[in-house]
Protein backbone atom coordinates (compact mmCIF):
# COMPACT_ATOMS: atom_id res chain seq x y z
CA UNK A 1 0.00 0.00 0.00
CA UNK A 2 1.54 3.38 -1.01
CA UNK A 3 2.45 5.65 1.88
CA UNK A 4 1.59 9.35 1.96
CA UNK A 5 4.21 11.55 0.26
CA UNK A 6 7.08 12.71 2.47
CA UNK A 7 6.37 16.32 1.64
CA UNK A 8 2.69 16.17 2.65
CA UNK A 9 1.60 18.84 5.08
CA UNK A 10 0.68 17.06 8.32
CA UNK A 11 -1.96 19.72 9.05
CA UNK A 12 -3.70 19.11 5.73
CA UNK A 13 -7.03 17.29 6.02
CA UNK A 14 -6.94 13.75 4.69
CA UNK A 15 -9.80 13.11 2.25
CA UNK A 16 -11.59 10.07 0.93
CA UNK A 17 -9.71 10.55 -2.33
CA UNK A 18 -6.41 10.16 -0.45
CA UNK A 19 -7.63 6.91 1.10
CA UNK A 20 -8.85 5.66 -2.27
CA UNK A 21 -5.45 6.35 -3.86
CA UNK A 22 -3.60 4.65 -0.99
CA UNK A 23 -5.86 1.59 -1.07
CA UNK A 24 -6.04 1.36 -4.86
CA UNK A 25 -9.83 1.56 -4.96
CA UNK A 26 -12.44 4.07 -6.08
CA UNK A 27 -13.75 6.91 -3.92
CA UNK A 28 -17.16 5.21 -3.87
CA UNK A 29 -15.63 2.05 -2.46
CA UNK A 30 -14.23 4.14 0.39
CA UNK A 31 -17.69 5.60 1.02
CA UNK A 32 -19.27 2.12 1.07
CA UNK A 33 -16.62 0.79 3.44
CA UNK A 34 -17.76 3.22 6.14
CA UNK A 35 -21.47 2.46 5.73
CA UNK A 36 -22.84 -0.15 8.10
CA UNK A 37 -24.98 -2.14 5.63
CA UNK A 38 -23.33 -1.26 2.31
CA UNK A 39 -22.53 -3.97 -0.20
CA UNK A 40 -18.74 -4.38 -0.29
CA UNK A 41 -16.38 -7.33 -0.24
CA UNK A 42 -14.48 -8.15 2.91
CA UNK A 43 -11.15 -7.76 1.09
CA UNK A 44 -12.01 -4.29 -0.20
CA UNK A 45 -13.26 -3.14 3.21
CA UNK A 46 -10.06 -4.35 4.88
CA UNK A 47 -7.92 -2.48 2.31
CA UNK A 48 -9.86 0.72 2.87
CA UNK A 49 -9.72 0.47 6.65
CA UNK A 50 -5.97 -0.21 6.63
CA UNK A 51 -5.37 2.82 4.42
CA UNK A 52 -7.64 5.00 6.55
CA UNK A 53 -5.82 4.00 9.72
CA UNK A 54 -2.42 4.66 8.18
CA UNK A 55 -3.50 8.10 6.97
CA UNK A 56 -5.49 9.04 10.07
CA UNK A 57 -8.70 9.40 8.06
CA UNK A 58 -12.20 9.55 9.52
CA UNK A 59 -15.31 10.23 7.43
CA UNK A 60 -17.14 13.53 7.83
CA UNK A 61 -20.29 12.36 9.59
CA UNK A 62 -22.03 15.72 9.22
CA UNK A 63 -21.53 15.71 5.46
CA UNK A 64 -22.72 12.12 5.27
CA UNK A 65 -25.86 12.92 7.24
CA UNK A 66 -26.64 15.88 4.98
CA UNK A 67 -26.41 13.60 1.98
CA UNK A 68 -28.50 10.77 3.44
CA UNK A 69 -30.84 12.64 5.86
CA UNK A 70 -29.61 10.30 8.59
CA UNK A 71 -26.94 11.11 11.16
CA UNK A 72 -26.87 7.90 13.25
CA UNK A 73 -26.78 10.26 16.23
CA UNK A 74 -29.13 9.93 19.20
CA UNK A 75 -29.60 12.69 21.78
CA UNK A 76 -30.01 11.49 25.35
CA UNK A 77 -31.77 14.21 27.37
CA UNK A 78 -31.61 13.75 31.11
CA UNK A 79 -31.29 15.30 34.56
CA UNK A 80 -31.55 13.93 38.10
CA UNK A 81 -27.87 12.97 38.29
CA UNK A 82 -28.08 12.43 42.06
CA UNK A 83 -30.03 9.25 41.31
CA UNK A 84 -27.44 6.45 40.82
CA UNK A 85 -29.77 4.55 38.52
CA UNK A 86 -29.30 7.26 35.89
CA UNK A 87 -25.65 6.20 35.62
CA UNK A 88 -26.73 2.61 35.08
CA UNK A 89 -29.13 3.71 32.34
CA UNK A 90 -26.55 5.94 30.65
CA UNK A 91 -23.85 3.25 30.69
CA UNK A 92 -26.14 0.61 29.20
CA UNK A 93 -27.69 2.93 26.62
CA UNK A 94 -24.43 4.39 25.33
CA UNK A 95 -22.62 1.04 25.25
CA UNK A 96 -25.32 -0.86 23.38
CA UNK A 97 -26.09 2.00 21.00
CA UNK A 98 -22.41 2.48 20.16
CA UNK A 99 -21.86 -1.22 19.52
CA UNK A 100 -24.73 -1.08 17.01
CA UNK A 101 -23.45 1.92 15.09
CA UNK A 102 -25.25 4.75 16.90
CA UNK A 103 -23.39 7.68 18.44
CA UNK A 104 -24.89 9.58 21.38
CA UNK A 105 -25.11 13.22 22.40
CA UNK A 106 -25.76 13.94 26.09
CA UNK A 107 -27.97 16.99 26.76
CA UNK A 108 -28.41 18.11 30.37
CA UNK A 109 -31.96 19.28 31.13
CA UNK A 110 -31.64 21.09 34.45
CA UNK A 111 -35.35 21.71 35.20
CA UNK A 112 -38.82 21.82 33.66
CA UNK A 113 -38.29 25.34 32.29
CA UNK A 114 -35.17 24.10 30.54
CA UNK A 115 -36.93 21.23 28.75
CA UNK A 116 -37.79 23.17 25.59
CA UNK A 117 -34.22 24.46 25.30
CA UNK A 118 -32.85 20.95 25.74
CA UNK A 119 -35.11 19.59 23.01
CA UNK A 120 -34.16 22.47 20.71
CA UNK A 121 -30.46 21.86 21.35
CA UNK A 122 -30.93 18.24 20.32
CA UNK A 123 -32.85 19.09 17.15
CA UNK A 124 -30.25 21.66 16.04
CA UNK A 125 -27.66 18.89 15.84
CA UNK A 126 -29.75 16.89 13.37
CA UNK A 127 -30.18 13.88 15.62
CA UNK A 128 -32.22 10.96 14.32
CA UNK A 129 -34.02 10.67 17.65
CA UNK A 130 -34.12 12.14 21.14
CA UNK A 131 -34.39 9.82 24.13
CA UNK A 132 -35.67 11.50 27.30
CA UNK A 133 -34.84 9.83 30.62
CA UNK A 134 -35.25 12.89 32.84
CA UNK A 135 -37.95 13.71 35.37
CA UNK A 136 -38.42 17.47 34.85
CA UNK A 137 -40.54 17.66 31.72
CA UNK A 138 -44.24 17.43 30.91
CA UNK A 139 -46.44 16.46 27.99
CA UNK A 140 -47.15 20.11 27.13
CA UNK A 141 -43.46 20.72 26.45
CA UNK A 142 -43.19 17.53 24.44
CA UNK A 143 -46.22 18.55 22.39
CA UNK A 144 -44.68 21.93 21.63
CA UNK A 145 -41.43 20.36 20.45
CA UNK A 146 -43.21 17.86 18.22
CA UNK A 147 -45.63 20.47 16.91
CA UNK A 148 -42.70 22.58 15.78
CA UNK A 149 -41.32 19.50 13.97
CA UNK A 150 -38.06 19.86 15.82
CA UNK A 151 -37.50 16.14 16.26
CA UNK A 152 -37.93 13.12 14.02
CA UNK A 153 -38.55 10.74 16.91
CA UNK A 154 -39.05 11.41 20.61
CA UNK A 155 -38.73 8.41 22.91
CA UNK A 156 -39.58 8.47 26.63
CA UNK A 157 -37.29 5.91 28.27
CA UNK A 158 -37.96 4.35 31.70
CA UNK A 159 -40.88 6.71 32.33
CA UNK A 160 -44.32 7.29 30.82
CA UNK A 161 -45.84 9.97 28.60
CA UNK A 162 -49.46 10.49 27.57
CA UNK A 163 -48.47 12.38 24.43
CA UNK A 164 -49.67 10.27 21.47
CA UNK A 165 -46.77 11.44 19.31
CA UNK A 166 -44.09 10.09 21.61
CA UNK A 167 -43.10 6.50 22.12
CA UNK A 168 -42.66 5.02 25.62
CA UNK A 169 -40.20 2.25 26.45
CA UNK A 170 -40.41 1.35 30.12
CA UNK A 171 -40.60 -1.30 32.77
CA UNK A 172 -44.18 -2.44 33.39
CA UNK A 173 -44.83 -0.64 36.69
CA UNK A 174 -48.26 -2.24 37.17
CA UNK A 175 -46.84 -5.77 36.96
CA UNK A 176 -43.92 -4.82 39.21
CA UNK A 177 -46.19 -3.40 41.91
CA UNK A 178 -48.48 -6.42 41.81
CA UNK A 179 -45.45 -8.57 42.56
CA UNK A 180 -44.18 -6.33 45.38
CA UNK A 181 -47.63 -5.96 46.96
CA UNK A 182 -48.24 -9.72 46.90
CA UNK A 183 -44.84 -10.44 48.46
CA UNK A 184 -45.36 -7.93 51.28
CA UNK A 185 -48.86 -9.18 52.01
CA UNK A 186 -47.66 -12.80 52.09
CA UNK A 187 -44.95 -11.79 54.59
CA UNK A 188 -47.51 -10.31 56.95
CA UNK A 189 -47.12 -6.58 56.32
CA UNK A 190 -50.35 -4.64 56.77
CA UNK A 191 -49.50 -0.92 57.19
CA UNK A 192 -47.47 0.21 54.15
CA UNK A 193 -46.41 3.80 53.53
CA UNK A 194 -45.52 4.69 49.95
CA UNK A 195 -42.51 7.02 49.69
CA UNK A 196 -42.62 8.75 46.30
CA UNK A 197 -40.40 11.22 44.51
CA UNK A 198 -41.37 14.81 43.61
CA UNK A 199 -45.10 15.46 43.19
CA UNK A 200 -44.89 17.25 39.86
CA UNK A 201 -46.80 17.34 36.57
CA UNK A 202 -43.86 15.88 34.70
CA UNK A 203 -44.09 12.58 32.85
CA UNK A 204 -44.64 10.14 35.65
CA UNK A 205 -43.96 6.69 36.91
CA UNK A 206 -47.01 4.53 37.58
CA UNK A 207 -45.70 2.91 40.74
CA UNK A 208 -47.60 4.76 43.45
CA UNK A 209 -51.05 4.38 41.89
CA UNK A 210 -50.35 0.80 40.83
CA UNK A 211 -49.30 -0.21 44.35
CA UNK A 212 -52.36 1.48 45.85
CA UNK A 213 -54.65 -0.37 43.42
CA UNK A 214 -53.03 -3.72 44.20
CA UNK A 215 -53.13 -3.14 47.97
CA UNK A 216 -56.83 -2.22 47.86
CA UNK A 217 -57.56 -5.49 46.08
CA UNK A 218 -55.62 -7.44 48.71
CA UNK A 219 -56.85 -5.65 51.86
CA UNK A 220 -59.65 -3.26 50.98
CA UNK A 221 -57.56 -0.32 52.23
CA UNK A 222 -55.69 2.44 50.45
CA UNK A 223 -52.04 3.32 51.02
CA UNK A 224 -50.90 6.66 52.49
CA UNK A 225 -48.13 8.44 50.56
CA UNK A 226 -45.44 11.01 51.25
CA UNK A 227 -43.37 12.82 48.63
CA UNK A 228 -39.71 13.72 48.92
CA UNK A 229 -38.40 16.74 47.04
CA UNK A 230 -35.84 14.98 44.85
CA UNK A 231 -34.75 11.51 43.84
CA UNK A 232 -31.69 11.65 46.08
CA UNK A 233 -30.41 10.32 49.39
CA UNK A 234 -30.63 13.54 51.40
CA UNK A 235 -34.21 14.36 50.42
CA UNK A 236 -35.31 10.81 51.24
CA UNK A 237 -33.50 10.85 54.59
CA UNK A 238 -35.14 14.10 55.70
CA UNK A 239 -38.56 13.22 54.30
CA UNK A 240 -38.78 9.86 56.03
CA UNK A 241 -37.38 11.29 59.26
CA UNK A 242 -40.11 13.96 59.32
CA UNK A 243 -42.86 11.47 58.50
CA UNK A 244 -41.83 8.82 61.06
CA UNK A 245 -40.59 10.93 63.97
CA UNK A 246 -42.80 10.66 67.03
CA UNK A 247 -45.03 7.88 65.65
CA UNK A 248 -46.06 5.24 68.20
CA UNK A 249 -45.06 1.66 67.47
CA UNK A 250 -48.62 0.51 66.84
CA UNK A 251 -49.46 3.43 64.58
CA UNK A 252 -46.35 3.76 62.45
CA UNK A 253 -46.01 2.00 59.07
CA UNK A 254 -44.62 -1.53 59.17
CA UNK A 255 -43.09 -1.23 55.67
CA UNK A 256 -41.90 1.65 53.47
CA UNK A 257 -42.52 1.04 49.78
CA UNK A 258 -40.10 3.40 48.05
CA UNK A 259 -40.39 4.60 44.47
CA UNK A 260 -36.74 3.84 43.75
CA UNK A 261 -33.61 2.48 45.41
CA UNK A 262 -31.88 5.72 46.37
CA UNK A 263 -35.03 6.82 48.22
CA UNK A 264 -35.10 3.44 49.95
CA UNK A 265 -31.45 3.71 50.99
CA UNK A 266 -31.99 7.20 52.40
CA UNK A 267 -35.05 5.90 54.23
CA UNK A 268 -33.13 2.96 55.73
CA UNK A 269 -30.39 5.23 57.04
CA UNK A 270 -32.96 7.57 58.61
CA UNK A 271 -34.73 4.66 60.30
CA UNK A 272 -31.53 3.21 61.71
CA UNK A 273 -29.35 6.20 62.54
CA UNK A 274 -31.89 8.77 63.70
CA UNK A 275 -34.98 6.83 64.76
CA UNK A 276 -33.30 3.81 66.31
CA UNK A 277 -35.44 1.35 64.34
CA UNK A 278 -34.33 -1.98 62.95
CA UNK A 279 -34.78 -3.07 59.34
CA UNK A 280 -36.70 -5.30 58.82
CA UNK A 281 -37.62 -6.25 62.41
CA UNK A 282 -39.36 -2.91 63.13
CA UNK A 283 -39.92 -1.55 59.63
CA UNK A 284 -39.42 -3.25 56.28
CA UNK A 285 -38.21 -1.34 53.21
CA UNK A 286 -38.48 -2.00 49.46
CA UNK A 287 -36.95 -0.13 46.55
CA UNK A 288 -37.05 -0.18 42.76
CA UNK A 289 -34.26 -0.40 40.12
CA UNK A 290 -31.69 -2.70 41.80
CA UNK A 291 -28.75 -0.29 41.69
CA UNK A 292 -25.41 -1.93 42.68
CA UNK A 293 -25.50 -0.43 46.20
CA UNK A 294 -28.77 -2.25 46.92
CA UNK A 295 -26.98 -5.60 47.14
CA UNK A 296 -24.34 -4.38 49.62
CA UNK A 297 -24.29 -6.05 53.07
CA UNK A 298 -25.26 -2.71 54.64
CA UNK A 299 -28.62 -2.57 52.85
CA UNK A 300 -29.56 -5.94 51.30
CA UNK A 301 -32.52 -4.13 49.78
CA UNK A 302 -35.56 -5.94 48.47
CA UNK A 303 -36.17 -4.32 45.10
CA UNK A 304 -37.37 -4.73 41.51
CA UNK A 305 -34.83 -4.81 38.67
CA UNK A 306 -35.70 -2.94 35.50
CA UNK A 307 -34.93 -4.83 32.24
CA UNK A 308 -32.60 -2.08 30.97
CA UNK A 309 -30.77 -4.21 28.40
CA UNK A 310 -34.01 -5.44 26.84
CA UNK A 311 -35.42 -1.91 26.92
CA UNK A 312 -32.36 -0.66 25.01
CA UNK A 313 -32.73 -3.45 22.46
CA UNK A 314 -36.31 -2.29 21.88
CA UNK A 315 -34.99 1.26 21.44
CA UNK A 316 -32.71 -0.03 18.67
CA UNK A 317 -35.80 -1.42 16.92
CA UNK A 318 -37.40 2.03 17.13
CA UNK A 319 -34.30 3.71 15.70
CA UNK A 320 -34.20 1.25 12.81
CA UNK A 321 -37.88 1.84 12.04
CA UNK A 322 -38.91 -1.67 13.09
CA UNK A 323 -41.16 -0.59 15.98
CA UNK A 324 -43.71 2.21 16.26
CA UNK A 325 -45.68 1.30 19.39
CA UNK A 326 -45.12 1.72 23.13
CA UNK A 327 -43.25 -1.07 24.91
CA UNK A 328 -43.82 -2.12 28.53
CA UNK A 329 -41.55 -4.92 29.70
CA UNK A 330 -41.57 -7.06 32.86
CA UNK A 331 -38.56 -6.88 35.15
CA UNK A 332 -37.44 -9.14 38.00
CA UNK A 333 -38.36 -9.08 41.68
CA UNK A 334 -35.27 -9.31 43.93
CA UNK A 335 -36.00 -10.55 47.46
CA UNK A 336 -33.39 -9.58 50.04
CA UNK A 337 -33.33 -9.18 53.81
CA UNK A 338 -34.81 -5.65 54.09
CA UNK A 339 -38.28 -7.26 54.15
Amino acid sequence: MPLPPDHADLDETVTADDVAAAAGVSRWTVARAFKKDASISRKSREKVMAAAEALGYAPDLLASSLASDRSNLVAIITNDFTNPHKLVLLERLTRILWSNGWATLLVHMSDSEDASAALLAASQRRVDAAVVIGTRFDDRVLGTALGARRLKKLVIFARYSQNPNTLTIACDDAEAMRTIAASLHDRGYRRPLFVAGPDTQSAKLHRRDSFDTCWRKLTGRGVPVIHVGEYDFGAAFEGVLAAMQGAEAGARPDVLVCENDIIAIGAMDALRSRLGLRVPQDVGVTGFDDIPLSASPTYQLTTYRQPVTLMTEKLLEVLEGKRTQDVLLPGRFIQRSST
